[in-house]
């Protein structure tokens, strides 16, 4: 491969890792043609990107970013290597523990969430990693429920206020 193509490459990878806030690298040696064709429809329909590249380049690219410090994934940069790129951070997660059998695709590492997750063993924490919407809900969920448990106590304080006024003012006087 001519110099100028690798440099065109290590762009493109670059310029993807800037457009996705999150990316996974898997190890993807023991999958054959099927198992990997099954992959990317199943990345293809969770909204997932799967690019298969070659470590030097992966690295290059990631060197070449500014801003981060990539360093703690190039020691996981071995074998073959497949990229998962997403705009959710549990996604890919989500979609390794699903399709994972025997280990096939097995998690090398991870970066999301602004976070270096290294390891198979980090699988779990990934999964369990909340996307912005899911924070935010909660949120407003939490704020909802004072206000709702409020706004029902004078409902139902006005009901009873109102039910004792006119009682009284129906009574007759004696």
């Amino acid at each position: 491969m001519r110099k100028e193509d690798k440099n065109i490459i290590i762009e493109q990878i670059a310029a993807t890792v800037k457009e996705y806030g999150h990316f996974y690298l898997v190890d993807t040696t023991a999958m054959n043609a099927a198992a990997t064709s099954a992959l990317r429809r199943d990345c293809f329909k969770a909204d997932i990107k799967l690019m298969v590249v070659k470590n030097t380049l992966l690295r290059k690219a990631l060197e070449s970013l500014e801003g981060v410090d990539y360093s703690p994934l190039f020691g996981c940069l071995k074998g073959t290597t497949a990229v998962m790129f997403s705009q959710v951070a549990n996604a890919p997660a989500k979609l390794i523990k699903d399709k994972a059998k025997d280990g096939i695709p097995g998690l090398k590492a991870a970066y999301a969430e602004e976070g270096f997750y290294v390891g198979a063993d980090q699988l779990d924490a990934l999964v369990a990693i909340k996307s912005k919407n899911e924070v935010i809900a909660e949120i407003v969920a939490l704020l909802q429920s004072p206000a709702k448990n409020v706004i029902s106590a004078l409902q139902s304080g006005g009901n009873t206020l109102h039910g004792v006024l006119k009682t009284l003012g129906e009574r007759t006087e004696a």
